[in-house]
């Protein structure tokens, strides 16, 4: 053995070289209490949420990764999507089918099938679906929490395309009302405009 760059050892085998790295920057161990997490979104026991109109497929939890990130199949209708709004994290939309339009601190964009925008956290924004057919997305937040939001103030449905029920003028007032007392525990504001 032989003293290589920085003092690590360097094993001659025969032709080939191997490096011994020093353990500064190693990795950690395996956590064994994570599993491998695999979701079907056509599967029954898929969780998806029924909110506003557009129905939400929870892939990957974020339960699953340690709370770094969490994965949403997204499927939005025709005049669908969100009011504005903000939040202290990234969310990353993926456009599988269809089209999407994004404001973004106030500028407007359209997204179609096989683009991805990033929101960064903290921007004011929404997506809207102007068109006339349904758009399917993915959307990556990071960290996670997003997935327990939408679990918390939407509504079980059957499928990843089954509509949420609509709501009446009243059970919008109210939905609205546990949205704007459940944001601040998601570092979720709402907005007037995005």
């Amino acid at each position: 053995m032989t003293a290589g760059r920085d003092g690590a050892e360097i094993c001659i085998e025969g032709e080939s070289m191997t490096e011994e790295k020093s353990n500064d920057a190693a990795i950690p161990a395996d956590d064994l209490r994570r599993a491998l997490a695999m979701t079907q979104v056509d599967d029954a026991k898929a969780t998806h949420i029924g909110l506003v109109g557009d129905t939400y497929t929870i892939t990957v939890a974020g339960k699953d990764t340690g709370d770094r990130f969490c994965v949403i199949d997204m499927h939005v209708p025709p005049s669908g999507g969100p009011r504005p709004h903000r939040h202290d994290f990234d969310e990353t939309f993926i456009v599988l089918d269809g089209e999407i339009e994004v404001t973004f601190r106030g500028k407007k964009s359209t997204v179609r099938a096989g683009e991805t925008v990033n929101v960064p956290s903290n921007a004011p924004h929404q997506f809207h679906n102007a068109s006339s057919k349904a758009a399917r997305m993915i959307c990556v937040c990071a960290p996670a929490g997003n997935d327990r939001f939408f679990a918390e103030i939407g509504v079980p449905v059957a499928t990843r395309t089954t509509a949420p029920p609509k709501l009446n003028e009243k059970e919008m007032a109210e939905f609205l009302e546990k949205a704007k007392s459940l944001a601040p525990k998601y570092r979720t504001e709402l907005l007037r405009e995005a």
